[in-house]
Parts: C-alpha cells; structure tokens; sequence
C-alpha cells in the first residue's frame, strides 16, 4: 500500500517496457494511454527484434538485453515469440563482399554469425530466389512477435502479475512538479478524467503527448517523423514456413552494424546509381512470419516534410519489385496495406530529457522500437535505482 507511485504516458513498447521495468522494482505503476488500445507505431511494424541492426558495441548489448527479456516474457506471460534468427541474403557480388567483410570481423565485434552457401540457405528457408544467389550470411539472435498481439496482450499480464493500473482512453493534459512543499519531489499529473493524481516520477514514453505537453522540448530535440509502408500477403497455409527472418542486400545500407565493412561504399555507390528511386523513398526489403501464417514484407521510409496522409502506390510497386527479385513466396495475394508514422533521432538510438524534476521524456526510438525498448528501460531504471 505504500509503494512509490510512478507514472508512465503511452502504452506502446516503450511505455510498456518502463512500466514493467518500475513493477519490477517494486513502484506502484499508473500508465495513461489516450486511446482505447495502443494503435501507433508500435503494432505497425515487421515484429522483428533485430539485434543484428544495431551498431556494435553498447547498442548491440542493449539489443541483446531486450532479447533477453523477450524470451523471458514468452516463458512468463505465454506469448509468442519465435528465435528464428535471421538471413541476409546476396544476389550481387558487392552484397556478398560486404557479408564476408562482416562475418570476418564479427568475433572481433562480438557477434555470432556465419556464411551460408546457396544450398545451405535452401536448407533454412524456402523463400530465397536460387536466381543468382551467392549466399547469405545468418545471425541466431533475432526473433519474431506478432506486434499486435504482443503490445494489446502485455496489459492484462502486467495488471495480473504486478498489479498495474492501466488508464486507456485517457489523455494526459498536464504535468507539473508539486509545489506545495519544497522538500516534496512529487509530480502533478493531470488527465481527461478530470482527476489529479500525484507520482514520485512520470515517464512520457510517446511523441503525440510530447507534442502538447512540452513543444518547447519537442521543437530542440532534432527528432524527426519518419514514414514507412508495409503489406502483408495471406498465409501459405500450414505447410509453408519462411523459416526464418530475411533480409535483402539492400538492407546491408540501411542497419549501421555493416558500416565496418570498406566495400559496403561500392554498394550505396551502386544502388544509388542504378536505381536512385530506392534511395529517394528510402527502401529496402525485408519479410518476416508471424504466427499467424501471414507473411509481413516491407519497408520504406520518408522523413519530415515528405510525409503525407496518402500512401503512394509507387512505393508499393517498388517494394514489390525488389521483392520479386530476391524471394519467392507460394502467392503474392495482398491481405493489408498501412504505413506507420515513428519519431526517430538522427544520431541517438533514443531521445531523453528532463523537462522539470521528476519528469522524464524518453521517445524516438526509430523503427527499433521493438528491438531496444525492453533493455533501454532497464539500463534507465538502474540508472535511476
């Protein structure tokens, strides 16, 4: 009964991830949600927990971390998530020198992965084109969620096992340090409840409420919004599994992690002059499977001014194409189209501020939310611990 009280604002990954991160710390935690179930980015994506996107060294640790803590929420709550590990695959001589380059520095960088010859990829996937495939490289660290499922499912788990409360269809419309005693460190959170409610510290985990809670830290902080288009096609049926996540060469110019290899320059060089339109809307092809069957392809990217409501057909029929080059899936029926909208830092793999005591933004994880989000929280409630 006498536990601190924390609050958090926004039930995507991020704000899950700290209100479990603060139960298991003994906190007493609150979380706002404005609406009726998390619908944002973070139910918008492949569902990958990527570690292998991440740049050596502290990043990678963190991703490994979350990993961790993934599987531990599969064994604890009951949810799906599947270790398939993941596949680059090359179909040109400039990605395969950049995937040995890798793999040759990888125990170096403390990184477990090997080199697949074509007949080794066919033995793991069924989905990699035999069309002038020169192999693959492939990392058992990643894994698969159903981002649906997961982020709707974490609630009850959280309520039952740490006695969360969840405030959904409720917007938080101010916060303020308590000024009623000076050696009091409390935080004054008022909602669209109509109700006022005191915490030891708030974490507000999403950009929406970023936005009208304070724009002055929104405005410095250099995130930008970034767009990306996805689809998925009907299940294969039960037959048919992709075996794994994969990847195409063209995604060794998007994840860091490859900056470490010379030749990866001779690849952006030849992308962008062969084909600069991928450049231009930022593609690069991916697909996982959930455990649904359904397999989940995508994905683009669009920054700031270039974002709009509307979603283009071109950047559809561009992905498709470069789908069609590297996989082959039983069907190419289209279930779904959506686009996602993230907040994402140029140069931080997550924004942080403290706009006044007590108060604690973290935001803009990029598209790593599903990948960083359980270990940055941890190593952000040691910190505060």
């Amino acid at each position: 009964m006498n536990r601190p009280q924390v609050a958090v604002v926004g039930a995507g990954i991020v704000g899950l991830a700290h209100a479990w991160s603060a139960a298991e710390r003994g906190y007493q935690v609150t979380v706002y949600e404005r609406s009726a179930r998390a619908s944002g980015a973070s139910i918008r994506n492949f569902g990958m927990v990527w570690p292998i996107g991440q740049p050596h060294g502290e990043s990678y640790e963190t991703a490994m971390l979350s990993r961790a803590r993934w599987m531990r929420l599969s064994t604890e709550a009951g949810l799906w998530v599947n270790p398939c590990g993941s596949i680059h695959l090359a179909h040109r001589a400039d990605e395969w020198s950049v995937l040995q380059e890798f793999q040759s520095r990888a125990e170096t960088l403390g990184i477990a992965c090997e080199l697949l010859t074509p007949a080794q990829l066919h033995q793991r996937t069924p989905a990699a084109n035999p069309d002038g495939l020169l192999g693959g490289l492939f990392s058992p660290t990643e894994c698969c969620v159903n981002p649906p499922q997961v982020i709707r499912s974490i609630p009850a788990w959280l309520t039952e096992k740490y006695g969360i409360k969840f405030r959904m269809e409720t917007h938080v419309s101010s916060m303020e340090p308590a000024d009623n005693d000076a050696a009091d460190r409390s935080v004054r959170v008022t909602s669209s409840a109509e109700d006022v409610a005191q915490f030891e510290r708030v974490v507000v985990c999403c950009g929406a409420e970023l936005q009208s809670l304070f724009p002055h830290v929104l405005a410095a902080s250099g995130l930008k919004r970034c767009k990306l288009q996805m689809l998925s096609l009907q299940s294969p049926g039960s037959d048919w599994n992709l075996g794994t996540h994969l990847a195409s060469g063209l995604t060794l110019r998007h994840y860091r992690i490859f900056e470490v290899c010379p030749s990866l320059a001779a690849l952006k060089t030849r992308v962008a002059e062969e084909t600069p339109e991928l450049d231009q809307f930022g593609i690069h092809v991916m697909a996982s499977q959930n455990n649904q069957g359904e397999i989940i392809l995508g994905d683009s990217h669009e920054y700031g001014a270039d974002i709009e409501p509307f979603d283009k057909t071109l950047i559809d029929d561009l992905m498709l194409r470069e789908l069609r080059k590297v996989f082959r899936f039983p069907g190419w029926t289209i279930s779904q189209h959506w686009h996602g909208v993230y907040a994402k830092h140029p140069t931080l793999p997550v924004f942080e501020a403290n706009p006044a005591p007590g108060i604690h933004i973290c935001t803009g994880t990029g598209g790593a939310g599903m990948t960083m989000s359980f270990g940055l929280a941890e190593q952000m409630w040691n910190r505060w611990a």
